[in-house]
């Protein structure tokens, strides 16, 4: 059986066109995996703490010294990580804040990047053989040709960490100029209609 773990990271749920898009994703997926299981994570909806010092403690612990104090620091960055270790397909629905991801999608790879569990002790990613795909919503436009294309820290940087992480098979399916929703000048589903083949040719490469 396959597995789907599916990250969401917008503030607007269902309002967002990066929920939209992942929704397009999943129900595609579903088509062409009928007997795969997917695994949603809303970090939204998610009791995620920015690391802090009772946590790195833990961190740098090793397991069998660790108190119960710092298991209990570690348990929710345990369960983030068991989610993506069992998914062979991730897929991540983000919208892009001043030119970088969310705040609790960069808080979600701090806790997943694990010494020894998903990034091996002499830096060797240890997530090979999966799969991503990065759904990218964002009010500018960075695609080529864009006169802002340099300000697509986003994708390098989501690209970066997934690489370190081991994850090299990383596709992204941009979608820029979402402003016009917000203005009123499309409806997100008019937006939505040239985006959707896109996704579908990501589930199906």
């Amino acid at each position: 059986m396959t597995n789907l773990l599916v990250i969401e990271a917008s503030p607007r749920g269902k309002n967002s066109v990066s929920h939209n898009m992942a929704a397009e994703y999943v129900d595609e997926w579903r088509h062409a995996n009928p007997d795969g299981k997917v695994i949603r994570r809303d970090l939204t909806h998610t009791a995620l703490k920015f690391t802090d010092a009772p946590w790195l403690a833990a961190y740098f612990t090793p397991p069998e010294k660790q108190s119960t104090e710092m298991k209990d620091a570690l348990k929710l960055s345990d369960e983030l990580v068991e989610e993506l270790l069992s998914a062979d397909v991730v897929v991540i629905g983000t919208p892009v804040y001043n030119y970088n991801v969310p705040a609790v999608l960069k808080a979600w790879f701090d806790h997943v990047v694990r010494k020894g569990i998903t990034l091996g002790f002499s830096g060797e990613g240890l997530l090979k053989g999966k799969r991503c795909t990065v759904l990218l919503a964002s009010g500018g436009v960075y695609t080529v040709g864009s006169p802002i294309r340099e300000r697509d820290i986003a994708t390098q940087w989501l690209r970066l960490i997934l690489n370190v992480l081991g994850i090299e098979n990383v596709e992204f399916v941009p979608a820029g100029g979402t402003k016009v929703i917000d203005l009123g000048e499309q409806s997100r589903a008019e937006y939505m209609e040239p985006i959707i083949p896109l996704i579908r040719e990501a589930v199906n490469p």
